[in-house]
């Protein structure tokens, strides 16, 4: 009997009056202006009421006004809202927070973290930060982008994840010790989303420091994965590093193995890597043929493909913003607006959905604030211009204010049902969530820049632009500067390949006749695909072999990059305390 979907007609009703600003009875869509100074004041009342109450913890705890650790004990919050903090125009206090970290943030300490989330959240934080500096008026030392305190601090923090990459697969453990690295008797199960989530601050790290490692591992990380994908394209929920076998079979777009697709999309635009894309685009294809019914996405047994959980997990509302990087915006659409009916069923969404139900699974009523619907509203509108995006926003902005509003900061939803909270604000709060929403209302921010404005820095390797635009936002809302790749520590083979224009410059001009005899390597190399098209990785592979060793690379010269450069995400796993 095939599957069928039952969506309740009480889907359809949007349970939140219309205020000032929402769309009039002329279809007006939201006013940006007005939204945007709301999402504002939203950001000081959490980001205010972290300094009073929570500073230095990591995160606020807004039901007792007081701060707690969490994934570590790094002033996690400061870290996460520094890059929000410029995207609102507060350049003075982000000049002051640079100082606070540098006085105060450790990583020599004896604290048992996740890589994941350091590497999102604090390596991203760091790095975004870095890069932004110049821009929020930080005087930078001589050498900038390819140095600075922010990036050695960033460095630090990711050499101390590096020895949970150290396995027999490359695959990492899920948690390490920062001061003695991993635990032993460490369970080596960990997430797909914690295996395949480092090459966007990983790459960038190896590219401004020159120490390959970084992308090295991430790379080991991302084909292993892909190597142990299921006969029929599937990747499960959890996977043994050590032994290489799925522990969790589970497949979908969700919870747990999200952020491993997004990262694949975003490697590929920000290193320009046809390998990552082609990688996705197989992945993309089992994915339609398994999991999407009726323009929603379930989970499936990933050797089989029968449906295993017919539910819609608030972390997949990234997906439509996904789609929308590779140019798939009817799908885009048609998936976002299912969950944005959800959205006006509850005023948020539901950690878990039970959608042939079309209610909340249990101990899944909650919404912690979450991001991605409003992420994907933002790529989205961008691309489209479609006036149901704002009301996104809009709606967004009345049901948190109204819902999770106390006296210190905005809390947890802890049941969608009775709008009951939970003493807890997450750092992506200000992250992602007021960042997604700033941006949805601002159009003129310079994250939306299309190039026709950009900074010029000169580098010890040359002259380097920055600012161009196209940023690459990493699963945490830290937007990356893709330019900034190419600013830094020339490759060997570029630097060969000067040397060689230099010499036969320098022959030409010696004697033009002896040029012009001179044996032209049969070494260049067409792609047999055309512009904007991918070959599947195995075939990508093979076409590899036949290339040179040395690859032409333009010098002085950045990729173009199209503004397909979203990003967020959170990649966390649900763990059922039950």
């Amino acid at each position: 009997m095939p599957f069928q979907l039952f969506i309740p007609l009480s889907l359809l009703c949007a349970l939140l009056p219309l205020h000032h600003g929402a769309p009039g009875p002329d279809g007006t869509a939201p006013d940006p202006a007005h939204y945007r100074e709301r999402v504002k004041a939203m950001f000081y009342h959490a980001y205010d009421s972290y300094l009073e109450n929570a500073f230095p913890f990591d995160e606020l705890r807004p039901l007792t006004c007081d701060g707690h650790d969490t994934w570590g004990s790094f002033s996690l919050t400061l870290i996460d809202a520094l890059d929000t903090l410029l995207i609102l125009g507060n350049v003075s206090e982000f000049q002051r927070v640079v100082e606070v970290l540098q006085d105060n943030v450790d990583f020599d300490i004896d604290v048992n973290a996740s890589v994941f989330e350091t590497n999102i959240r604090v390596v991203g934080g760091l790095l975004s930060a870095h890069l932004l500096s110049k821009k929020a008026g930080v005087e930078v030392e001589a050498g900038w982008p390819c140095s600075g305190p922010l990036l050695r601090m960033a460095e630090e923090a990711a050499r101390k994840l590096l020895p949970a990459f150290q396995t027999p697969t490359g695959m990492p453990y899920g948690t390490v010790n920062l001061l003695h690295g991993v635990n032993p008797g460490e369970t080596p199960v960990t997430c797909t989303a914690g295996i395949g989530t480092f090459i966007v601050e990983f790459a960038t790290l190896s590219s401004l420091t020159g120490d390959p490692v970084f992308e090295d591992v991430a790379r080991v990380a991302l084909m292993r994965l892909w190597e142990s994908r299921s006969d029929i394209g599937l990747v499960g929920n959890h996977i043994d590093v050590l032994t290489g076998k799925w522990v969790a079979q589970d497949a979908g777009i969700g919870a747990g193995v999200d952020s491993y697709f997004e990262y694949l999309v975003k490697g590929a635009i920000l290193l320009q890597d046809k390998k990552l894309m082609a990688m996705f685009l197989e992945y993309n294809k089992a994915i339609r043929n398994y999991t999407h019914f009726d323009d929603w996405y379930l989970w499936v047994q990933m050797y089989k493909g029968t449906v295993s959980m017919p539910v819609f997990q608030s972390l997949e509302a990234y997906w439509p913003g996904l789609q929308s990087l590779i140019g798939d915006i009817d799908n885009a659409m048609r998936t976002f607006l299912n969950y944005y009916t959800v959205w006006k069923q509850f005023g948020g969404l539901p950690e878990f959905y039970n959608i042939p139900q079309g209610y909340t699974v249990e101990k899944r009523e909650g919404y912690p604030l979450r991001p991605e619907l409003i992420e994907s509203a933002m790529y989205l509108y961008r691309a489209t211009g479609d006036p149901t995006l704002l009301e996104l926003g809009r709606d967004a902005v009345e049901s948190i204010e109204k819902i999770s509003k106390v006296e210190c900061g905005f809390a947890t939803i802890k049941d969608l049902r009775d709008h009951k909270l939970d003493n807890r604000m997450e750092s992506f709060f200000l992250a992602e969530t007021v960042k997604y929403l700033y941006l949805l209302f601002d159009p003129t921010n310079f994250i939306h820049n299309n190039g026709s404005t950009f900074d010029t820095v000169i580098t010890p390797y040359g002259e380097c632009i920055l600012g161009a635009g196209g940023y690459i936002f990493n699963t945490e809302a830290h937007p990356i500067d893709p330019a900034a790749l190419h600013c830094c520590q020339r490759l060997k083979e570029e630097q060969w390949e000067v040397e060689d224009l230099m010499r036969e410059f320098y022959s030409l001009q010696r004697n033009r006749s002896r040029f012009q005899k001179k044996t032209v390597s049969s070494g260049s190399w067409e792609p047999p695909a055309g512009p904007g098209t991918f070959l599947s990785p195995e075939n990508y592979d093979k076409v590899r072999e036949k290339k040179p060793a040395k690859q032409k690379v333009p010098l002085l010269s950045c990729p173009s990059q199209p503004f397909t450069s979203k990003l967020a995400l959170l990649g966390q796993v649900f763990l059922d305390s039950s």
